[in-house]
């Protein structure tokens, strides 16, 4: 599978690592002091790979990386492309609030409407959450494709850094 499909189309992928996952979390550890490009951090079997801050936009994806051992000399790598968690959790929030008020404001129209009163202006909020709704996902697409170059740079980054010393990369796909 190409990586144009495999960001697209899925930005979950999962590979196994013909080293052992120690080797291979050292490999991050490495890169994190013998380059500025990408910022590296670890957590145990975690590895996550940031643009930095001075180079990010609003919608700067992030690569997390988890690497696990399968025996001896081979390892799974899963990783995982997504947003900010900041921007994440905002988004989350936001969702939340237009399903909260779309519901709420549908049981009170459903009870004006049982009691024989107006429930125009309710139906009017019902109409105005479902249109921002679909702005809150008009914006989630275009800031997917606002972080695709960036995703491209992290997914070569993580395939630059899983290189061996012939520069050929060692995966079980």
């Amino acid at each position: 599978m190409s990586l144009s499909n495999e960001i697209i189309l899925r930005p979950r992928f999962k590979f196994e690592v013909k080293r052992n996952n120690e080797e291979v979390l050292k490999l991050f550890e490495d890169a994190k002091d013998t380059q500025s490009d990408f910022i590296v951090s670890r957590v145990d079997d975690h590895v996550f790979i940031r643009i930095p801050r001075i180079k990010q936009h609003f919608w700067s994806p992030q690569l997390h990386l988890e690497i696990n051992e399968v025996d001896e000399n081979t390892s799974s790598l899963y990783g995982l492309f997504g947003p900010n968690p900041t921007v994440w959790t905002m988004f989350m929030f936001f969702h939340f609030l237009v399903a909260v008020l779309f519901i709420g404001f549908g049981a009170w129209a459903y009870s004006n409407w049982s009691l024989e009163n107006s429930y125009g202006l309710q139906i009017g909020v019902m109409i105005l959450m479902v249109v921002l709704w679909l702005v809150l996902y008009i914006a989630g697409q275009l800031g997917k494709k606002a972080g695709m170059d960036e995703m491209f740079l992290l997914h070569g980054f993580m395939r630059d850094t899983l290189r061996n010393e012939t520069g050929r990369l060692k995966t079980e796909d």
